[in-house]
């Protein structure tokens, strides 16, 4: 067994919107133009804080949920990941000890206790003195214990208000409060129905990512924070245990990737590389063919803000229903259900999609499905086996005004929403779509499933595109 050194800090919160993403993005994108190899990794199944994170850092973000992907999922992700930059940076969500289970063993605080991670913890300073020493020591106390390493107090009205909070943290709980965020700072992300707005719909995204770097640079000890990551363990493994191993490509699969189609998990993309395929991308809106592939992926994003640009292209469409009667592999997810659907009805108008399935697509100002969905498969597909249990994560605000019935399903659902609130996962020839998204790491069946039922489809139409 060897052991690893990853360096790795933990940036979480006792609750939501105490400003930890903006301390996150602020510290990467720092410790990036200051020479370190920074990799990125989000506690959660979220997709638009990483797309932020791998602007910040220049390289991919991923995601670590154990409730998706179980604790070796965990575990196999930030290894195999990790080891390949000289920091480790872990955004958690939502509150520190915030999670499903009762142990909190899904919540940030597992995963840092996990992977035995220090934590930077960013405290919203507004609406107490003294008191923040409690929070802090609730913090420290409750289960599972983690290392607080260092608190940075955000939101802070003014000098006098910082220097009691930081007295009094540092006298009760032990831990140096290594920077104090003035109230005007004025350095927020935008938010909008699904979070944060992502890096394509935000403008000078970068320029806000460098003045993040400028002002944590400014407020916080740099030096003090870089040496936290220097409290983390070496990690245990086995030899090459975590080498991406990456086979010869048997298939090409092509996969919608552009502003309206960018929720992909990379530990998925890598999978189906490390089961044979190789990833050609296509832009939905622009693209008027499909390329020489043996399947397709379409996944979630936000098609309602461009639905006038995908229903103008018509001939991309047309092809890929083309496909799909000629049973070529279609796996979707949320965004990709929609584009399939007849119709979709968003801020008062109606546009044309795909048309493959029988839906008409509609949304509500609340979500119609947002957490995790327990899966249960209720028939035998190429997919997915009879009674296989999968656990995803759904989150829209749309769902099918017509058309649900007679469909053929593959799931039923055991928490969620999924499609109709029973069902889940439509299927017809070999497309299957669905409001769930999965995590590889999770279904470690699924994207060999995929490839196999491409290299079929490649093997059964020899002279195809």
């Amino acid at each position: 067994m060897d052991s690893l050194s990853i360096p790795r800090l933990m940036v979480s919160a006792p609750h939501k919107s105490s400003g930890k993403t903006t301390v996150m993005l602020g510290l990467a994108g720092y410790l990036t133009r200051h020479g370190e190899r920074v990799t990125c990794f989000k506690k959660g199944p979220d997709y638009i804080d990483p797309m932020w994170h791998a602007l910040a850092s220049g390289r991919e973000s991923y995601n670590l949920d154990p409730w998706l992907m179980g604790q070796d999922g965990c575990r196999d992700s930030f290894i195999r990941n990790g080891r390949n930059g000289t920091l480790a940076l872990i955004e958690g969500n939502h509150g520190l000890h915030d999670g499903l289970s009762l142990d909190g063993s899904d919540s940030s605080a597992g995963v840092a206790a996990l992977l035995e991670a220090p934590v930077l913890l960013v405290i919203d300073a507004r609406k107490m003195n003294r008191g923040a020493a409690a929070i802090v020591m609730g913090m420290q106390a409750m289960q599972p214990q983690v290392t607080i390493a260092g608190v940075i107090l955000n939101r802070v009205r003014s000098r006098r208000h910082g220097e009691k909070q930081k007295l009094a943290i540092e006298t009760f709980c032990r831990v140096p409060v290594l920077g104090s965020i003035p109230e005007d700072s004025q350095l927020a992300i935008a938010e909008r129905h699904l979070g944060l707005t992502t890096v394509g719909e935000t403008a000078e995204a970068a320029s806000f990512i460098d003045e993040a770097a400028e002002q944590v640079a400014h407020y916080c000890d740099m030096q003090a924070i870089r040496a936290l990551f220097a409290l983390a363990p070496p990690v245990r493994s086995y030899p090459d245990e975590h080498v991406s191993m990456r086979s010869e490509a048997r298939v090409r699969i092509g996969v919608f990737r552009d502003a309206a189609f960018c929720f992909y998990y990379p530990d998925n993309l890598r999978a189906l590389e490390e089961n044979g395929a190789e990833l050609v991308y296509i832009d939905s809106m622009h693209d008027r063919s499909i390329p020489d592939v043996h399947g397709l992926y379409l996944g979630g994003g936000f098609p309602e803000s461009f639905f006038f640009e995908l229903g103008s292209n018509r001939e991309l469409m047309l092809e890929v229903s083309r496909r799909v009667e000629s049973d070529m592999p279609l796996y979707a997810e949320c965004g990709g259900l929609i584009w399939l659907s007849r119709s979709g009805t968003y801020g008062g108008k109606t546009f044309s999609l795909a048309g493959i399935l029988p839906f008409d697509i509609g949304f509500q100002p609340r979500p119609a499905g947002h957490g995790y969905l327990n899966l249960r498969s209720c028939t035998e597909s190429p997919w997915f086996e009879h009674g296989a249990e999968v656990r995803a994560h759904e989150f829209h605000y749309s769902s099918p005004l017509s058309g649900s019935g007679g469909c053929d399903w593959q799931f039923d659902v055991i928490r969620g929403r999924g499609v109709t609130g029973q069902h889940d996962g439509i299927m017809y020839r070999n497309l299957f779509a669905s409001y769930a998204h999965l995590h590889a790491q999770g279904n470690p069946q699924w994207a060999k499933r995929f490839t196999d039922l491409a290299a079929e489809w490649k093997a059964r139409n020899p002279l195809e595109k």
